[in-house]
């Protein structure tokens, strides 16, 4: 789509006033109608036109292999307006491999239409994901808070200070205690210096 340089200086006008609004002229109203009516106007031939390539582009492909050239150039055209080619195309563009323009057309189809089945499938993806909601989070159980606050207080295990020294467990009925480390092992006494001798002058 072209615009000649009136139209590009009622856009502009029609930009900046959309960026700073000001009160507008009648004669500004009036261009800025006229070139939305023309830009409308536009939008609808090139549907029509389009409409009118994809039947073309359907009578040459019933009419192959004696419209090669002919569906090649049509089926570009069409592609370069955002056809995605049809499995339809691509079993036809399979029977004109053997020529440079129809493998490179194949090429170019199958590449398309692996990206708009991608695209199909990463959709209905998205679609699942928002229809089932997100999967519920697992909780931490190391953190403060988690699963260990469901539990009883009974059967929560009470926090030791860490100042505070474990007793010992009391031995059981005729079991004999434990000896101490002390006891297997007395500390060693160190020895005592023998007493000093006076010199005898």
């Amino acid at each position: 789509m072209a615009f000649s340089a009136d139209e590009l200086r009622v856009l502009r006008r029609a930009l900046a006033i959309a960026l700073h609004p000001v009160p507008l002229a009648e004669q500004d109203v009036q261009d800025a109608l006229r070139l939305a009516d023309s830009v409308d106007e536009a939008v609808r031939e090139a549907g029509r036109l389009r409409t009118f390539l994809l039947a073309d582009l359907v009578r040459y492909r019933e009419a192959l292999p004696g419209s090669a050239t002919g569906y090649l150039e049509l089926l570009q055209d069409a592609l370069a307006t955002g056809y995605h080619p049809r499995p339809e195309d691509l079993a036809a563009l399979r029977t004109l491999r053997s020529t440079p323009v129809g493998a490179a057309v194949l090429h170019r189809c199958q590449a398309l239409a692996e990206q708009s089945v991608r695209a199909r499938l990463a959709g209905r993806s998205v679609r699942g994901v928002a229809a089932t909601g997100a999967a519920p989070r697992t909780r931490l159980l190391a953190l403060v808070g988690g699963r260990a606050a469901d539990a009883p207080r009974a059967q929560q295990k009470p926090q030791q200070n860490p100042q505070q020294k474990p007793q010992p467990k009391p031995p059981a009925p005729g079991e004999k205690p434990v000896p101490k480390p002390s006891e297997v092992f007395p500390p060693r006494r160190r020895p005592v210096p023998p007493p000093e001798q006076l010199a005898v002058g």
